[in-house]
């Protein structure tokens, strides 16, 4: 049976007396910082508990494996693997189920009932399964303890159990994961293909820390590529700006920058299509850029930490936020490149070429990366460029091409590194990086921090100054920047970036090849293990459905309205920035708002209005597997019914009335204080009355919901193992389902019986913590009323 897309195993066969029924599972189908900070510091708190909910359900998976290995032994004298648990087509046969039995007969020649028959009897006790069953041909049934479950999973969601870690297999000491994401060329404002890979990261990260990995998170940032030398060109030679111009530019209250640099940006490829010889205005700024000096290079600087710092705004307004951002100046001018050539050349990884189509180049085989031999030295009669030679390209300048330039050789069982002119491709420079991200390169960045969000969380840049040794690795002190290096000062100590062991890079499908290429590398260095812990999260691009596109003022022709989505591009100028998107959102959120009477208060009603933008914005992306193209549109995004990010938290602000409401009726009761509502409705509900309530009429309904409120973090790692937070979305709107349809059917605060009313809310407040645990990983906040 798979579970969201994700194989559990062969599902347990029905017992002979019993009809198989479905479980009901659902098919895949700038605001304030204080809401933000909150979002982040629950965070803290739901990964604790999240290590408790190990022992509670991932720990009994691993008992009764062990279990069955043991008993295995006893019985029949042979070692088995350690099985593979799968789930029962209906709960009422069980909720785990183990298929071995059918490999053992192969190796003990004995019908797999048979054996499970001999096995069965032997089994128990286990700690929290009530029973065993046999089904089927050989099928092992497993009968939780709902009662003990149901306590213990109450305990752990709303906080009166903590557990230390111990034992879960996501603690990982010493194991750091670095999750590189957004990476923005920093030439013009992000539009809504950058949201996607922002929050698809971010959304990992939280995935990862929730199961206990120790998580850094990177942003990169290409300030010395040909997107940046493309405005450069245009502020220069188009706007005729020098830097003091720009300087006032930047700090105008009545410009916002990054747009202003997103039309600048296709007024210079209009300039470039209509004279082709300004192409060489841009290799011009590109040397300028990549030397680091000169007016060119200082009105570079200004622009992409000018748009750096629009970026950060932007992703904040989603909740997405970072610990470094790698800026590739530093990569050039601490000579990263330098050293991983000097490395590549060493052990062979790649090779001077003598003759043919890529005769004075560097490159690197891809047909067999791992087979390294001492690369051939070029002949005397033709000298080998250095990589960092100035020499003219054939753009019109020295410098990093983008990844479009790249992929020219795809297919091609090399790769060029270094081009015959002397210039580093693009690649070349990604792989010094990974070197450094791995810890590799016996080098080390200077830091500095430069910017600190709303809730004190500080993201940090690299720097030349303040470096690390570079041929111990050592960092030194790190330094702040002044007016000037004379003026700087000791600044606070950085944390201990990069020395990786396992990086994934968020990256869309397009640059696949590119990442091969830099994981090839790894291999022909020798560092297999690092290029196996070298993961690309690829994703599809997203685009807007006419409707939207026409709504954010696009024109279209009558053909491009019966396309399934519009493309963007910003080149030419079209597309859809993602401040405007997020304010559409917004407005469109308020109005509803408004319309529902939320909140009389103005300040309240802007904050509900964005958390339900950044909800409906959030899940709309997540809710799509990765390799899916997008078409966003707004009325589809918004809508509270139906498989959206209002939908969502209205589930859980449901809830929350439930118990506001009650509080109303009965005074002594504080819902204001999770932790006391928890310990009164522990206190009132016994495990003999959670019993008897599972084993009667709406027993079995009641079980299914709590049973999955119990797979928080097993949906959570099938989300990392298969790097696929879909997998979380899909479960998420699977348990809300199930809430609202249960809401439907009780009348919880009308309900006579105190003892059942008791019980109900026991399973409100365990689903609705799990539901709320499940949207923080999503990025999404809850608001107090909907």
């Amino acid at each position: 049976m798979a579970l969201c897309g994700i194989s559990l195993g062969k599902p347990a066969e029905p017992k002979e007396e019993t009809t198989s029924e479905s479980v009901g599972r659902c098919r895949l189908s700038s605001r304030g910082g204080r809401g933000i900070s909150l979002c982040y510091n629950r965070l803290a708190s739901i990964r604790r508990a999240a290590l408790g909910g190990c022992r509670l359900y991932l720990e009994l998976h691993q008992k009764i494996r062990d279990r069955f290995v043991e008993v295995v032994r006893q019985v029949f004298g042979v070692d088995t693997r350690v099985p593979a648990l799968g789930y029962p087509p209906s709960v009422e046969m069980g909720e785990l189920s183990i298929t071995s039995c059918f490999e053992l007969a192969k190796q003990l020649r004995q019908p797999p009932r048979k054996i499970a028959e001999q096995l069965a009897a032997r089994l128990l006790p286990i700690e929290g399964v009530e029973r065993v069953s046999i089904a089927g041909a050989g099928y092992i049934n497993f009968h939780l303890d709902r009662a003990s479950l149901a306590v213990n999973l109450f305990r752990l969601r709303t906080g009166l159990e903590r557990e230390s870690g111990a034992g879960s297999r996501e603690s990982q000491a010493g194991v750091k994961v670095l999750v590189e994401h957004t990476s923005i060329n920093p030439n013009k404002a992000a539009h809504i293909g950058h949201l996607r890979n922002a929050v698809l990261g971010d959304t990992f990260v939280r995935l990862l820390r929730f199961r206990g990995r120790h998580v850094e998170v990177q942003n990169y940032i290409d300030n010395t590529g040909v997107q940046v030398a493309d405005v450069v060109v245009g502020f220069v030679h188009v706007e005729r700006k020098g830097v003091e111009e720009m300087r006032r530019l930047i700090v105008d209250p009545a410009v916002r920058f990054d747009y202003y640099c997103w039309d600048l940006y296709a007024r210079v490829f209009q300039l470039y299509e209509s004279d082709k010889e300004a192409l060489a205005l841009r290799g011009e700024a590109l040397k300028a850029i990549e030397e680091g000096h000169g007016e060119l290079a200082a009105i570079a600087g200004l622009v992409s930490t000018a748009i750096v710092r629009k970026h950060l705004e932007t992703m904040w307004r989603v909740n997405v936020r970072y610990d470094l951002l790698v800026q590739e100046s530093e990569i050039l001018r601490l000579d990263f490149w330098k050293s991983a050539f000097a490395l590549m050349k060493e052990t062979g990884a790649i090779r001077y070429e003598e003759s043919g189509k890529n005769r004075g180049c560097w490159v690197m085989s891809l047909e067999d990366a791992g087979e390294r031999s001492a690369p051939p030295e070029p002949s005397a009669e033709r000298e080998a460029p250095h990589p960092s030679a100035a020499v003219p390209s054939e753009v019109g300048g020295l410098g990093y091409a983008g990844p479009p330039d790249e992929l020219e050789d795809e297919g091609e069982d090399v790769k060029i590194i270094v081009r015959s002119n002397g210039t580093v491709t693009y690649v070349g420079k990604d792989i010094a990086y990974h070197l450094w991200k791995f810890g590799l390169l016996g080098k080390d960045f200077g830091y500095e921090p430069l910017h600190t969000y709303p809730d004190g969380h500080q993201a940090w840049r690299t720097t030349v100054e303040g470096v690390g040794n570079s041929e111990s690795g050592i960092r030194t002190a790190t330094l702040q920047s002044g007016s000037d290096p004379e003026s700087r000062v000791p600044g606070p100590e950085p944390p201990p970036f990069g020395r990786a062991s396992v990086a994934y890079a968020v990256i869309d499908t397009r640059q696949a090849y590119l990442q091969n290429v830099v994981r090839a590398a790894l291999h022909a260095l020798g560092y297999d293990e690092q290029a196996s812990n070298l993961h690309h999260f690829a994703y599809e691009v997203v685009g807007l459905s006419p409707r939207c596109a026409e709504e954010m003022g696009l024109e279209l022709r009558d053909e491009e309205r019966q396309r399934t989505y519009i493309e963007v591009s910003g080149r030419k100028g079209l597309g859809v920035k993602a401040d405007d998107l997020i304010e559409q959102l917004v407005n469109k959120a308020a109005q509803e708002v408004s319309s529902r009477e939320m909140t009389e208060d103005p300040a309240e009603r802007d904050a509900y209005a964005r958390m339900i933008a950044v909800a409906a914005l959030r899940y709309f992306l997540l809710k799509f597997t990765r390799r899916s193209i997008i078409a966003f549109d707004f009325k589809e995004a918004l809508a509270f019914e139906g498989e959206t990010g209002p939908y969502l938290q209205y589930s859980v602000v449901r809830a929350s009335n439930i118990f506001r409401k009650f509080q109303e009726a009965h005074p002594d009761w504080s819902v204001s204080a999770p932790g006391h509502i928890s310990n009164q409705i522990s206190s009132q509900v016994s495990p003999d009355e959670l019993r008897a309530f599972f084993s009667g009429e709406d027993g079995r309904s009641w079980w299914e919901m709590t049973w999955l409120a119990a797979q928080l973090e097993l949906s959570a790692d099938q989300a990392i193992e298969g790097q696929e937070p879909a997998v979380l979305a899909k479960y998420a709107f699977r348990l809300a389902q199930a809430f609202n349809n249960f809401y439907h059917h009780h009348r919880i605060l009308s309900e006579p019986d105190a003892a059942r009313q008791r019980f109900l809310l026991h399973l409100v407040y365990t689903v609705s913590e799990t539901l709320r645990r499940a949207l923080d990983l999503l990025g999404i906040e809850v608001p107090e009323r909907m």
